[in-house]
Parts: C-alpha cells; sequence; structure tokens
C-alpha cells in the first residue's frame, strides 16, 4: 500500500468525524469514537493490506467501534441507529459489488416468483419471520411434514434460480447438497 492505514486515517479525520457526527448524533461519542479508532489504526501492521478499499475499512471500523462503545456502555442501539450504521458503508461500495448485489437480488426476486403462493409464504414465514414449522402448519391447515416438503421445494427452487446449490439444513441428511 502506498499510503499506511494511519496516515490515511489521519488524511480523512474531518470527513470521517463529520459523517460519525451525523449518525451519532454525539460530539462527545464521535470524539470517543474516533480516539478509539485511532488506537486500533495506530497497532495494525502497516505492512499488511487490510482492504480493497482501504477508506471504506477504516470507517466500517470507526462505525463498529461506536457499536462497541454502545455496548460497553450497556446503552442498547435504537433500531434507527443500527439501520443507519448498518447501511452507511454502502456509500463505499464499488460499483462491481453494487452491480452483483443487484443481480442477486434480481435473481432471488424471479425465483420467488417462479414459487407458488403457498410455497412462497411458507418460506418467508420460515426463513424471514422465524416462525416454527408447527405455527406455519396451522396458519396453514397443513401437516407439519408438509411445511417441511414444501418449504424444501422452495429452497430448492431458489437456489436453482439463483444459481446456488440448496443445502439441506435439518434433519436426515443435513449439510448435503440436494
Amino acid at each position: 500500500m502506498e499510503t499506511s492505514l494511519l496516515g490515511l486515517f489521519l488524511d480523512n479525520y474531518d470527513d470521517f468525524r463529520r459523517r460519525l457526527r451525523r449518525r451519532l448524533r454525539s460530539d462527545d461519542l464521535v470524539d470517543d469514537v474516533m480516539q478509539e479508532t485511532y488506537l486500533r489504526v495506530e497497532k495494525l501492521d502497516p505492512t499488511e493490506e487490510r482492504a480493497a478499499h482501504p477508506t471504506g475499512y477504516l470507517f466500517r471500523m470507526a462505525l463498529n467501534m461506536a457499536v462497541d462503545h454502545h455496548r460497553s456502555n450497556g446503552r442498547l442501539l435504537t433500531g434507527e441507529e443500527i439501520d443507519d450504521l448498518l447501511h452507511s458503508a454502502d456509500d463505499h461500495l464499488d460499483p462491481p459489488t453494487v452491480l452483483a448485489s443487484r443481480q442477486d437480488l434480481a435473481a432471488l426476486g424471479d425465483a420467488l416468483e417462479a414459487l407458488t403462493r403457498r410455497q412462497r409464504d411458507i418460506l418467508i414465514a420460515a426463513r424471514i419471520d422465524e416462525q416454527p414449522q408447527a405455527e406455519i402448519a396451522a396458519r396453514f391447515g397443513i401437516s407439519v411434514r408438509m411445511v417441511g416438503k414444501e418449504l424444501k421445494k422452495a429452497l430448492d427452487i431458489c437456489a436453482e434460480k439463483v444459481g446456488r446449490k440448496s443445502v439441506q439444513r435439518f434433519g436426515p441428511g443435513a449439510g448435503e447438497s440436494s
């Protein structure tokens, strides 16, 4: 790397501070986070390359320090604060990564469209809403075994549409490709 991470951190210090201030809404917290981040960056091996986008890496490190700071002080983050922190690093994604993510999302949308309504609803209930299969069975008026079959079928269809292997997570044959 041409510039050390510490040098890059110092060069972007004001920008990082301004962006953190906008997200954290507290000068005191920003001061603490920037100091802790500086100390961590200072300890890094300058010859070890950390990321393809070092400024994004450094800013993500500062965001992680903010989360750690909140945790250590016993204060829980609000949903808005968590969303802000999780999505703030998206500002630094490179175009190929953004394009690949958009293509994956479009493929997943196509895969969901290929499912029957019941398969789609069962998949969302099981994987997104994390509902137990017994609850899903009661909701649809089917057996738990049928929920498992529909879920497996939905996962297999989605995996095929997005060009990935479907791996069974539970039951006999768990961990094997289907």
